[in-house]
C-alpha cells in the first residue's frame, strides 16, 4: 500500500516568498526522506547549478485528500545541507532554542482578502459597496461574501490537526481572519504556513483565490494584517514584564528593523488611519488599535498576560516576526532580571 505525501515549501520569491508544493508517492510506514526541486523555477538556484533539497520539518494529516495521505511542511537547503539563503526558518530556531526557558508564546491573527476574478469577493462590477462598518463580524448575504469558503478552510484546518482558535468577517467586504495559536514560536509558524496553505487550495475548489496583500483596495478601506499576540513566563505572571516588553520593541533603531521586516507594502497599510499606527512611529496603549503595540484592558486589569503588536502585515513571514519580538523582547527580560 501507498500514500501520497504533499510536499510543501516557502519560495524564494521577493519582496514576499509563495508557497510551492508537490506530491511523492510512499510505501506505507516508510519514514519522511528528503527531496529534491528546481530551484531556478522557484528563485532559489541558477540554472547552471538548479538543484535544492526540500527536508521535512513538519507534517500532518492531509485534510482533502484524506485516508493515510500528509502534507509535509519543509525547509529548503543547499546540496551541502546548509540553510538556502531563503530558509528564514533556521534562524528563528536557534532564537527559540536559546529562550526556550522564558516560555515564549503566539498567537497569529491572519487577515486575508477574497477576490474573484480582478475585484474583491463582494465588489459589485463598476463600481462599490457601501462603506465598510457593517461588515465585521456581520451576517447575511448582503454583507458576508465567501462564509462557505471559510467554513471549508476551517474544517480543513482542523482535520490537519492544526491550532486554530478561530475565525471572524473583517471590516471590508471579502476580507476574513483566522487565528493561529497560542503556540511555542516554531510551532506557530510552521502551522501558519500550511493554513496559508490550506486557504489557497480550498479556495481553488471554489473559483475564488485569497491574497494576502496588505491594502488589496486603496483609498478608505482597511489594510490587512497579521496582528501578532506574544507572552512569555514571566508576562504572563506579572505586568512589570508586560511594560519592559512594550518599552523594548521601542527602543533605537528597533521600531525599524522590525518594520522592514514585517512585509512588503507596509507603508501603504500603516498609515495611522484605519486602526493603524505610523510605520516610521513607534507607540503603544492600554486598548489603543491605533498604537503600534496594544495591551489589552484585561491584561491591565489583570496585570498579567500578553501583548499585541499590531504592525505586521498579512504577508509577513512568520518565521521572520517571531524571531525578531522573541529575541527583541526576551533579550529585554533577561538584561532586566524578569525571567
Amino acid at each position: 500500500m501507498t500514500f501520497k505525501a504533499e510536499y510543501i515549501w516557502i519560495d524564494g520569491t521577493e519582496p514576499t516568498a509563495k508557497l510551492r508544493s508537490k506530491t511523492r508517492i510512499l510505501t506505507d510506514g516508510a519514514e519522511l526522506p528528503i527531496w529534491g526541486f528546481d530551484g531556478s523555477s522557484t528563485n532559489q538556484a541558477e540554472g547552471h547549478a538548479s538543484d535544492r533539497v526540500l527536508k521535512p520539518v513538519f507534517s500532518c494529516p492531509d485534510p482533502i485528500r484524506g485516508g493515510a495521505d500528509v502534507l509535509v511542511l519543509c525547509e529548503v537547503l543547499n546540496i551541502d545541507m546548509t540553510p538556502h539563503e531563503s530558509n528564514t526558518r533556521a534562524a528563528l530556531t536557534e532564537v527559540a532554542e536559546k529562550f526556550a526557558g522564558q516560555e515564549p508564546i503566539f498567537g497569529i491573527e491572519q487577515e486575508y482578502t477574497f477576490f474573484k476574478g480582478s475585484r474583491p469577493l463582494g465588489f459589485p462590477e463598476g463600481g462599490f459597496p457601501a462603506a465598510q462598518g457593517g461588515y465585521y463580524c456581520g451576517v447575511g448575504a448582503d454583507e458576508i461574501f465567501g462564509r462557505d469558503v471559510v467554513e471549508a478552510h476551517l474544517d480543513n484546518c482542523l482535520k490537519a490537526g492544526l491550532g486554530i482558535s478561530g475565525i471572524n468577517a473583517e471590516v471590508m467586504p471579502g476580507q476574513w481572519e483566522f487565528q493561529v495559536g497560542p503556540l511555542a514560536p516554531l510551532v506557530v509558524a510552521d502551522q501558519l504556513w500550511i493554513a496559508r496553505w490550506l486557504l489557497y487550495r480550498t479556495a481553488e475548489d471554489f473559483g475564488v483565490s485569497a491574497t494576502l496583500d496588505p491594502k488589496p483596495v486603496k483609498g478608505d478601506w482597511n489594510g490587512a494584517g497579521a496582528h501578532t499576540n506574544f507572552s512569555t513566563k514571566a508576562m504572563r505572571e506579572g505586568y512589570e514584564a508586560i511594560i519592559t516588553a512594550c518599552e523594548s520593541l521601542g527602543e533605537g533603531s528597533k521600531p525599524l528593523d522590525h518594520v522592514k521586516n514585517y512585509g512588503a507594502g507596509i507603508d501603504d497599510r500603516l498609515t495611522g488611519l484605519h486602526e493603524t499606527a505610523p510605520w516610521n512611529e513607534y507607540s503603544y496603549g492600554v486598548s489603543n488599535r491605533g498604537a503600534s503595540v496594544r495591551i489589552p484592558w484585561q491584561v491591565e486589569q489583570d496585570g498579567k498576560g500578553y501583548i499585541e503588536d499590531r504592525r505586521p502585515n498579512a504577508n509577513v513571514d512568520p518565521y521572520l516576526v517571531t524571531r525578531l519580538i522573541v529575541d527583541t523582547c526576551c533579550s529585554a527580560l533577561e538584561k532586566a532580571g524578569q525571567v
